[in-house]
């Protein structure tokens, strides 16, 4: 839990500004274990935070926050991180369903990365459960519901997005989505970095190993890595070890832990399963019925900003009629983009509270300081 004044202190610890994220409620965080489902639609537990406001007779609208590419299973409560980006949308004035993913936190199994059927159901079996949770607390739901996430989070958001609104269509209405710097066209732009020097090379092999365990695209156990990789590779990705510890392990190129005859087919058989299971697993290229505010940042070294360029233009293309880009910082880094991101998601979403049907960018004063404060960061 967490009291106005405690707030009060953490944002002047962190020197967070009141004017961006203000302090309007205290607030408890809970931990909810529920059932999701594996990718064979086995039922399994998993985890998850839930961010919940305090008012008495208040309804507060909903945020489902995705977070970004994550390792190591363990995770802990507290405000850092992307908890810190929840805590403060929650003392603003809204609940936050904070999903850990299959396999992460105290979910059962592996995780399955960038898997869109795993990543919507662990969101949408945890906004299952917080209704059962907000009964027992005596709390309440406003009309509204958001999605929004960052890096992996921005991908689980639109995957999220996409099953609701395919399979689900009167059970959840989604306000408005945000997703933040994702890789969406997976066997499109964000599949060159493979090919180049590139800072996170570690998250070639997460990917692999994840469709493996669902597709068997592969004909031999190490996924077609070769030597040292085959051997090297598979024991970091235990549960324990950072994203850091794989990227030291792997080259600097990503797919030069890949065999000849992998890299062959690849580059050359459109029907080839890695490359089938990419554009599966890719959201960009559908037609979302509620609006949508892509954030990107052109600096960000991890996840092409062409992304977003080319979701918008493949929704708008389908039919989608309220698609809108949004830059989030022309200089700014995958780490530091996800601050200023989330602020201009946050006005976003106040703008549907407020009563905007199709989404406003928020108040000028607030975007002004926002600017300015821009300038001062170094990235």
């Amino acid at each position: 839990s967490y009291s106005v004044p405690e707030l009060d202190s953490l944002w002047k610890t962190k020197k967070i500004s009141k004017f961006m994220a203000k302090i309007n409620y205290p607030l408890d965080v809970f931990e909810v274990i529920y059932e999701t489902t594996w990718w064979d639609e086995t039922p399994l537990k998993a985890s998850g935070i839930f961010f919940l406001p305090r008012k008495k007779d208040k309804e507060f609208p909903m945020i489902c926050y995705h977070h970004g590419t994550m390792t190591v299973k363990d995770r802990k409560i507290g405000f850092w991180g992307e908890q810190a980006i929840c805590t403060a949308f929650c003392a603003s004035g809204y609940m936050v369903a904070f999903p850990d993913y299959v396999g992460l936190g105290d979910g059962e199994k592996n995780h399955l990365y960038l898997h869109v059927e795993t990543e919507a159901a662990t969101s949408i079996n945890l906004l299952r459960a917080v209704k059962e949770l907000l009964v027992k607390e005596n709390a309440k739901q406003s009309k509204f519901l958001f999605l929004t996430g960052y890096s992996q989070g921005g991908h689980s958001t639109l995957a999220t997005l996409k099953v609701m609104q395919e399979k689900y269509p009167d059970e959840f209405h989604v306000t408005a989505t945000a997703p933040m710097s994702g890789a969406y066209d997976l066997a499109g732009v964000q599949s060159k970095v493979m090919f180049k020097p590139y800072s996170h090379p570690g998250y070639l092999p997460y990917l692999m190993y994840s469709y493996q365990e669902v597709y068997k695209c592969f004909n031999d156990a190490n996924c077609s890595f070769k030597s040292p990789y085959a051997t090297s590779l598979p024991p970091l990705f235990d549960g324990k070890h950072t994203m850091a510890d794989i990227d030291k392990a792997m080259p600097e190129v990503p797919k030069d832990i890949l065999t000849d005859d992998f890299l062959k087919g690849y580059l050359n058989d459109d029907k080839f399963p890695f490359k089938m299971d990419l554009e599966l697993n890719s959201v960009h290229d559908w037609m979302p019925e509620t609006p949508v505010l892509l954030c990107y940042c052109k600096a960000d070294e991890q996840v092409n900003y062409q992304n977003a360029f080319i979701a918008s233009a493949a929704m708008k293309a389908k039919g989608a009629k309220n698609i809108k880009l949004c830059s989030a910082g022309r200089k700014f880094g995958h780490k530091t983009c996800a601050l200023f991101a989330s602020v201009y998601t946050k006005m976003y979403f106040d703008s549907f509270v407020n009563g905007s049907k199709k989404g406003r960018k928020g108040p000028v004063i607030n975007r002004i300081a926002l600017s300015l404060a821009k300038m001062k960061v170094k990235n």
